[in-house]
Order: structure tokens, then sequence, then C-alpha cells
């Protein structure tokens, strides 16, 4: 496996071109300064390219400038067009981090053959289609993302350590909950209904470290207890009391970025008395201690 890892410094920021192998790259960027800086990379037609911010603001120029998409923070952009070449020259605004995984359809193609058509644009009749996804970086993207920027290993190890984060970070990227199918659920047709149901999941957040028990936030939204869990996973994906949990690991760990509060403060914001349950819930939902997490950090380098 060829991987060359070539390092440009600016004054506060750090580009990070990865080539893991022909068909394989990743590209990361830190502008940690207070001007936008331009990054520009040549790349073929053949490429699918995965563009993820988590942290700013991107914005992606096309055409000699005729065209331009913008990516804020912590949301992912896919883009692939097998018509013509897509290089790369994106203005990273100050205090902005981006990573991007440039792979060719082929390799792509060959890590899900058996399960291709799973993922639209790599069926038979669209992969010759131009394709264009926004999706907002899941808390589990935003780990995997944080340890390919942060990762401090020996340098016989980098190689497996980084293609095995590129493969897991396009696993999560793929890995979403299938959309309401509003034909298959007449229920949610109801426009009073889905408003309810939004409601919940307002109520649940803005409450998060006593949330309400399930039968109470039924009678809260005016809703039956069966359709409010029915409704509520068609809508979001998950239970009522997954997604809350999804929501306030997400919620610590942004938290514990900030470097303003410790483990046992962030728990108790997210409803742990007890450190020891946060820490063990954090570490069900990210393979990682809240500590270890910090200290993965650049905040704490």
């Amino acid at each position: 496996m060829n991987t060359n890892i070539d390092k440009i410094n600016t004054a506060q920021g750090a580009l990070k071109k990865v080539t893991i192998e022909d068909s394989f790259k990743i590209l990361t960027y830190q502008n940690n300064t207070s001007e936008v800086e331009i990054l520009t990379e040549e790349t073929h037609r053949d490429f699918i390219q995965f563009h993820f911010c988590l942290k700013g603001h991107v914005k992606f120029n096309f055409n000699q400038g005729s065209y331009a998409l913008n990516l804020e923070d912590e949301k992912a952009l896919l883009l692939y067009n097998p018509i013509k070449d897509l290089p790369l020259n994106v203005e990273v605004s100050a205090n902005s981090w981006l990573v991007s995984v440039l792979v060719s359809i082929k390799k792509l193609h060959s890590l899900f053959s058996e399960e291709a058509d799973y993922i639209h644009f790599l069926t038979k009749e669209n992969m010759g289609k131009k394709y264009y996804q926004e999706l907002n970086i899941s808390p589990s993207m935003a780990v995997v993302l944080s340890q390919i920027l942060n990762f401090n290993l020996h340098p016989s190890v980098k190689k497996i350590y980084l293609k095995g984060k590129a493969y897991e970070l396009i696993g999560l990227y793929f890995n979403r909950p299938e959309e309401a199918d509003i034909e298959q659920c007449p229920f949610l047709v109801d426009e009073d209904n889905v408003r309810k149901l939004k409601k919940a999941k307002e109520i649940v957040i803005n409450r998060m470290a006593e949330p309400p028990s399930l039968q109470e936030l039924a009678d809260e939204i005016g809703l039956s207890l069966k359709k409010l869990k029915e409704g509520f996973k068609e809508i979001y994906g998950e239970t009522v009391f997954g997604f809350l949990f999804d929501y306030k690991m997400d919620y610590a760990r942004k938290l514990l970025e900030t470097g303003q509060h410790n483990v046992n403060e962030v728990g108790e914001r997210v409803g742990y008395s007890a450190a020891s349950h946060f820490i063990a819930a954090f570490k069900k939902k990210f393979g990682t201690t809240p500590k270890k997490y910090i200290l993965s950090l650049p905040i704490s380098n």
C-alpha cells in the first residue's frame, strides 16, 4: 500500500494531503488564522468527493468561480460528476476545519459490491449521473473526523490507521435511517400530527436533563402513546429516548470541546447525577471516555 503524507504549514494552520492509494486520497485543512485561505487540488471526474466541515464555513468554487456551493459548520457534502472534472478550489474561512475524502467510483463500488443497491448513486441506472447530497455530520462521524485530524501514532501504523478511519467514515456517512415513506404511513400526512411530533422533539431537547416520561410527553402534545412512538420513529428514524440519548451525547461532546467544563459538570448538564453513569454512556456512544476524548483535542495539546 502506497501512502504519502504531505504537510504544508501556514502561519497558524496546516494542510495535509494523504494518498492512501491511487484511487483513495484524504485532505485535511485546519485554518486557525483570522484570514480566508484557499485550498486547491486537482481531481478527476472518476472520483467521488466527500467533504466534511467540522468547524466554521467553507465555500467550493467551480467553473472559474461562476458557480459556488457553501458548506456550513457540522455539514457533510457528497459530490460526483462523471461528465466533467471537479477540481477543488475551496475558500476556507477563518477558524474553519475541513476534511475531504476523494475516492474513485470503482473503488467505492468495490466496497459496496454486494450492497450497491443500498447506495442510490451506485445503482446501475444512476452510476453515469451527476450526484449531490448535503447531510448533517452525525456524532459518530464527528468523533472519527476528530481522530483523523489529531492522531498521534508511530509512523509504522499510520498507513493502516488512516485507511481504516477513512473506511469507517464512509461507512458512517451511508449509515442513515431510511426516510419516512409518506405513501406507506398516512398518519404522517396529517400536518397537525407532524407539528405535534416536532413539538415533542423540542420538549425533550429543552428538558434533556429531566425529560418527561413517554406518557407525559404524549399527554402534553395531545397524541396517544402509540401514535407518539410510531410517528416519532417514522420522522426521526429512532425512538424518542434513542434520539434523546444521541442528542445528549452530541451536546456533551460539544461542551467538552470548549474546554470550559470538566467531565462532572458536563454530565450534570445533560442529566447524569453520577459521573460514572455519564462516562459509561459517553463510552457506549463514542467508544472512548470523555477524558480521553478531551486529551485528543487540539485545545489540550
